[in-house]
């Protein structure tokens, strides 16, 4: 009775179900690793936030990449802005993650010569997106800045795709190694996002501190792709068992057509001949009642 698992339509269904279902458990782990690397995240960034400052020169240097772990640490630096080398960062929104505007990347030069970027902040984008935009003026003289250290932004890393001809001082990316080449002095790697000191206005505005307390969807995800993964064999089982079903059904249904079918024709016969006996009469016997009805008695002998 199940036979009709070699038809092509049953094959064609088992194959898709057993291709689903490893297809759908790497799905789950994926979103799994994610998750984990979420976790991983929101506590190396509150490891960093809540240690002590330390000098940048300690973390980085000129053509270094940021390692991971030094990502979201608190450094202080303290050197004098180069505002004639200052660039704003397009197409980045402001704390409330709507207003797209742009953010404010300045060198702090240090005293040894070297510098350092420092994000000062977002400020609106205008009407005009050609010209360099009205910048709140950068501290003069020396100045101390504190703020969460970052790696720099690449277009493999972040997404960001890294436009070329854009109006003068004006960037996709924050990145050391293309603003050494623009300010000619060596940078070092990665840049400072400023948390102090404030600004005296409401502009620039600071970039809010990373988010280290969701852990985002990724495993409610994971569940549904194993829970999909489980839900497979299971209809794969209620399909088959519903085929069978079916086709028993249908084959009883048959039989019993079959059956009523050739019933008919005996009781027909049956009672064709029941119908004979009762009005048959038997021979002779309308002669002799003739016979009789047109007999005369005899006459008696005198």
């Amino acid at each position: 009775m199940y036979r009709f698992l070699l038809s092509r339509q049953w094959v064609i269904l088992t194959l898709v179900g057993l291709v689903l279902i490893p297809v759908m458990i790497k799905l789950g782990y994926w979103q799994f690793h994610r998750h984990e690397h979420k976790v991983a995240q929101n506590q190396l960034i509150a490891r960093s936030l809540a240690a002590d400052p330390v000098p940048v020169t300690s973390l980085t240097a000129p053509g270094r990449e940021l390692p991971r772990r030094d990502m979201w640490r608190t450094v202080r630096a303290t050197g004098t802005y180069d505002t004639a080398h200052e660039v704003v960062v397009r197409q980045r929104t402001a704390a409330d993650e709507q207003s797209i505007g742009y953010y404010v990347l300045t060198p702090l030069v240090l005293g040894n010569g070297e510098a350092v970027l420092v994000n000062r902040g977002w400020i609106s984008a205008g009407n005009d997106l050609t010209r360099f935009p009205d910048v709140p003026a950068a501290p003069r003289g020396k100045v101390t800045v504190t703020g969460r250290m970052m790696a720099d932004e690449t277009t493999a890393a972040s997404g960001i795709k890294d436009t070329k001809g854009l109006p003068a001082r004006q960037v996709m990316l924050i990145n050391s190694k293309e603003q050494a080449k623009r300010a000619g002095r060596p940078m070092l790697g990665g840049y400072i996002e400023q948390t102090g000191p404030k600004p005296s206005g409401s502009t620039p505005e600071p970039v809010p501190e990373p988010d280290h307390d969701s852990i985002g969807p990724h495993m409610a995800y994971a569940i549904q792709w194993w829970l999909f993964t489980a839900a497979v064999p299971v209809g794969w089982i209620v399909l088959v068992r519903r085929e069978r079903r079916d086709r028993v059904a249908a084959a009883a249904k048959k039989a019993e057509e079959a059956r009523a079918g050739e019933e008919a024709p005996e009781d027909e016969a049956a009672g064709a001949a029941r119908d004979g006996g009762r009005t048959a009469e038997p021979a002779g016997s309308g002669e002799t009642e003739a016979a009789g009805d047109d007999a005369t008695p005899a006459p008696a002998n005198p």
